[in-house]
């Protein structure tokens, strides 16, 4: 779905209200605005201070007003993407993320496993039941991401990202698709062989550098939490792709206040601009790590 005015409404019921086991669909209390970074862009540490400037230059344009956190060390986490060699995850609309934080150059023990399924209606990302099997601990995430269009600057796009994190989860590398498709049920919909094994997407680890650039304030007691990174192949290092973004929760969608959503578009679309030097159109930060060598891909988000 793409869009050159405002975004669609996602407050539209959908035809079923509840999942199999008569627990309520989950709601959008997210929308997150994602801008895509040329990774040739981020040389240095000093690329997110450079970074940081058009950001405060765009918010300035529209009184928007962005509140810089004390400086704090950049938050370094390694991603890794799990899938079958056929794609046949990404392929099905659905990411296996693990991620885990590193605090002074070692790893804590503490990790995190994301299902997702992404998808452009609203309806049919709310229908996928993403939670886990059995009694695992874990939290749901229903968002609604804004990207700029394929195609130009200045428009807006959205995919629906419906997650559920485990904190506290079992090994997947190596593991044969049918035991992480009951771990997640979800998956059992897609077509893949029971036995065929749950890998390392390209055999890639990736290093994800994160900096904290402050809170943006829309008006109306809309906030958002703002932060750009750069993605890195941790073996050689070899930047991949950046990101900006910001994040704003509510109770309920409908509940938004009209001038501050606006405002919160009206911002996102001059910040395009203001950042064209720095924008990669057409692309999310998983679509690169598959397209580095994945050639079974057929998912375009």
């Amino acid at each position: 779905m793409t869009m050159d005015a405002t975004s669609p409404d996602a407050t539209t019921p959908s035809a079923t209200h509840t999942y199999s086991d008569g627990h309520p669909l989950d709601q959008i209390h997210y929308r997150e605005y994602k801008l895509i970074l040329r990774p040739t862009r981020f040389t240095s540490a000093q690329s997110f201070g450079d970074f940081s400037r058009l950001v405060r230059h765009a918010a300035e344009q529209l009184d928007v007003a962005l509140f810089r956190e004390e400086r704090s060390e950049s938050q370094i986490r390694e991603v890794l993407f799990f899938d079958t060699s056929a794609c046949h995850l990404y392929n099905g609309k659905f990411i296996l993320r693990q991620r885990t934080t590193y605090k002074n150059g070692w790893p804590l023990d503490e990790h995190e496993v994301v299902l997702k399924f992404r998808h452009p209606d609203r309806d049919t990302a709310a229908a996928v039941d993403v939670r886990p099997a059995g009694r695992l601990a874990h939290l749901i995430k229903f968002k609604e991401e804004l990207l700029p269009l394929r195609d130009g600057l200045g428009g807006l796009r959205s995919l629906f990202s419906h997650n559920c994190t485990v904190s506290e989860p079992p090994a997947l590398r190596d593991r044969p698709f049918q035991e992480v498709a009951a771990l997640f049920p979800a998956l059992q919909q897609l077509e893949a062989p029971p036995d065929t094994p749950i890998q390392l997407v390209n055999g890639m680890a990736t290093e994800e550098v994160l900096a904290d650039l402050g809170e943006l304030h829309f008006g109306h007691g809309l906030k958002a939490k703002a932060n750009v990174a750069i993605w890195r192949d941790r073996g050689p290092q070899t930047p991949l792709i950046g990101e900006f973004a910001f994040q704003c929760k509510f109770e309920r969608y409908e509940a938004l206040h009209h001038q501050a959503k606006k405002r919160s578009e009206e911002f996102f679309r001059t910040l395009q601009l203001v950042t064209r030097d720095w924008v990669q159109l057409d692309a999310t930060k998983t679509g690169v790590v598959y397209g580095r060598g994945c050639s079974a891909v057929t998912n375009r988000e």
